[in-house]
């Protein structure tokens, strides 16, 4: 899979490639907004956490996928995919809800706040 596109597809939604890219019961990474994500097909259909193991930063994506975990591949951390919490309960990654649609994957942003602007000029 690519870099997603940079334009919302519905609303907060971003269009992250196709269902058919991401085989049963393994992931795929995907960069959306600057944001590397790790993206399954499990049974429970398809999920989305934050590619890297909070604990030594591992690759997520290429993890074995069982029982609604993905299992880091550098060792061993079990994460499930709907929470994002460890099975041990000591740490968590971001998730993110997916959606498929006419056999695309759209996975759903929370939009930033705007920043504040302010007039240099101004006291």
């Amino acid at each position: 899979m690519t870099e997603a596109m940079t334009e919302p597809t519905l609303g907060s939604y971003r269009r992250i490639g196709l269902a058919a890219d991401v085989p049963f019961m393994e992931g795929r990474n995907v960069t959306v907004a600057g944001r590397k994500i790790a993206v399954f097909n499990t049974a429970r259909g398809f999920r989305a956490i934050d590619a890297a193991c909070p604990h030594l930063g591992g690759p997520l994506a290429d993890g074995l996928v069982a029982d609604g975990c993905v299992t880091c591949p550098l060792h061993g951390m079990r994460i499930d995919l709907d929470s994002g919490e460890s099975v041990k309960g000591d740490d968590r990654v971001r998730t993110y809800r997916v959606i498929e649609r006419d056999g695309e994957l759209l996975l759903e942003l929370e939009l930033e706040p705007a920043a504040e602007l302010v007039d240099p000029a101004s006291p």
